[in-house]
C-alpha cells in the first residue's frame, strides 16, 4: 500500500521531518518513492516551517496513496497559510 507519511531527518534533539511517498512496508526512513516537501518543527526566524508541493500530494493521493493523521493536519495548515 502506497504512504505518505513523515520520514525523520536531523540530529539528535535537532528534528526535521521529510513528507515522502513510499511503500509502507518500507522502513519509516528507509526508501521511499518521491520527497513531497519538508516540516521544521523548531523553525526560528526567515526558516521556513512547512513547506508542501500540492501538486505532488495531490497527484499521490489521486493513484490511492493513504497520508498519515500528521500529515492530513499539516497539509490543513499548509492550506490555510497560503
Amino acid at each position: 500500500m502506497l504512504a505518505i507519511r513523515l520520514a525523520r531527518g536531523g540530529s539528535k534533539k535537532r528534528p526535521f521531518y521529510h513528507i515522502v511517498a513510499t511503500n509502507s512496508r518500507n522502513a519509516r526512513d528507509g526508501r521511499f518513492i518521491e520527497r513531497l516537501g519538508f516540516f521544521n518543527p523548531i523553525a526560528k526566524g526567515q526558516e521556513v516551517p512547512l513547506n508542501i508541493n500540492m501538486e505532488r500530494y495531490d497527484h499521490w493521493v489521486g493513484v490511492g496513496g493513504q497520508a498519515s493523521d500528521r500529515v492530513k493536519s499539516l497539509v490543513k495548515q499548509f492550506k490555510q497559510q497560503a
